[in-house]
């Protein structure tokens, strides 16, 4: 007895789902959590590493997308947060002003000081798992905008059993 045939509908579309979840995909960073206007963490420090999850259409050839691009922008990605204090540039919380070669953050009356060449000021609310995740998967859809992507969710750790996940998904075409 062979092996069973099955007749590929012409309507359906092949819709493959790649994983990406590799060792070098991390980044080391500083930050804080604020959680209202006079609450927020200690500074302190993660070891984050990030995933994605890509569905794409299956190519002729056999494979949906070339692992080593979507590998390379995730470690660039990654490289570019390594080994700096993050700071939230858009949290209603705190204030953040350059003075010389510091940037000062006001938070609840404290000011704080941080080098500016050590110091990374992102367009996030937060310093999270969830923001870093809705942050990182911007960059990533941005370098891949010309790529037949359906969907990619990108998540980020701080540690195990403790992620933030953020998806995308480009806008339905509309009907003609």
């Amino acid at each position: 007895m062979g092996t069973p045939r099955y007749q590929q509908s012409e309507s359906m579309e092949e819709l493959t789902t790649l994983y990406i979840d590799k060792e070098r995909h991390k980044f080391s960073a500083a930050h804080y959590t604020i959680f209202s206007a006079d609450d927020r963490e200690r500074l302190h420090g993660h070891n984050y590493s990030v995933s994605a999850r890509i569905v794409a259409p299956m190519g002729d050839n056999g494979f949906a997308a070339d692992y080593r691009v979507y590998k390379g922008r995730i470690g660039t990605l990654c490289e570019s947060l390594d080994e700096y204090m993050l700071l939230a540039g858009d949290s209603p919380y705190q204030e953040i002003t350059e003075d010389g070669d510091y940037y000062l953050v006001s938070f609840a009356g404290v000011q704080m000081q941080f080098l500016r060449s050590d110091t990374l000021v992102l367009p996030i609310r937060n310093a999270t798992v969830e923001e870093f995740s809705r942050y990182l998967l911007q960059g990533l859809v941005a370098l891949s905008a010309q790529d037949d992507i359906r969907e990619i969710e990108l998540c980020v750790s701080s540690g195990p059993g403790q992620q933030g996940c953020a998806s995308w998904s480009p806008p339905p075409i509309p009907d003609p």
